[in-house]
């Protein structure tokens, strides 16, 4: 009898130590997981994005308009219909937003991959395409003429981004940076005329138009002997 009972005390302390137990007496039910917190929602993502580039638009027509010094949070947030702290909470400064708003990659080609005789044409239709799709290099290039930090930060992406491409095919590795300017200014000179002034002779030209009046240029100023002066080497 005693034996018994003993028996049946340690059978019940042993079940009422069962982590299977959910304390209701059902021997072997697992107890209930907590859910997880909910990860973010597609459409809070879609509104984080949907704010950010309303943000970064309002800037660089802010910029473009008056200027880096000039232009203030408050007035590009404004501008974009939120309030002034959203911007800093995406961006920190108006230096971050400013970094954000004409940050681009030019997505250049690899020159060294295309025929020599063919590099200023595939270059020049490149920008032509990067320049007609992408607003940013245009607001770009707005700012730059406005602003000296936008001056700064175009002279940056060039020369990051045009100079190495330059010396896959000049000639003197001395004079890519002398080129690579030379190849900028046609650059920047046919995009401020045609999507800046918007002058009407340069904006009405068809796109293979001026791939055919620029690329020779640029395939000059890529890969020609130098042109003086006299006795020096090409």
């Amino acid at each position: 009898m005693h034996a018994s009972d003993s028996d049946t005390d340690r059978e019940s302390r042993s079940g009422s130590g069962d982590g299977n137990s959910n304390g209701n007496g059902d021997s072997g039910a697992s107890a209930p997981v907590p859910a997880p917190a909910p990860p973010r929602t597609r459409a809070a993502a879609r509104r984080s994005d949907s704010t950010r580039a309303a943000i970064l638009h309002a800037a660089r027509e802010r910029f473009a308009s008056d200027g880096y010094e000039r232009a203030t949070i408050r007035a590009i947030a404004r501008d974009a219909k939120i309030d002034p702290s959203m911007v800093m909470r995406y961006y920190g400064s108006k230096e971050g937003l400013f970094a954000a708003a004409v940050a681009i990659d030019l997505e250049l080609p690899d020159l060294s991959a295309l025929p020599r005789h063919e590099v200023g044409q595939a270059l020049a239709r490149h920008f032509l395409a990067m320049w007609e799709e992408n607003e940013v290099l245009t607001a770009l290039l707005r700012v730059a003429a406005t602003s000296r930090a936008g001056a700064e930060r175009t002279q940056d992406i060039f020369r990051d981004q045009v100079l190495p491409v330059a010396r896959q095919v000049c000639p003197d590795p001395e004079q890519v940076p002398a080129r690579a300017a030379l190849v900028s200014s046609q650059l920047l000179g046919l995009a401020l005329t045609r999507y800046v002034l918007c002058f009407p002779p340069a904006a009405e030209l068809a796109r293979e138009e001026i791939v055919a009046w620029l690329g020779p240029t640029l395939q000059r100023y890529l890969t020609a002997p130098h042109p003086g002066p006299p006795g020096r080497p090409g």
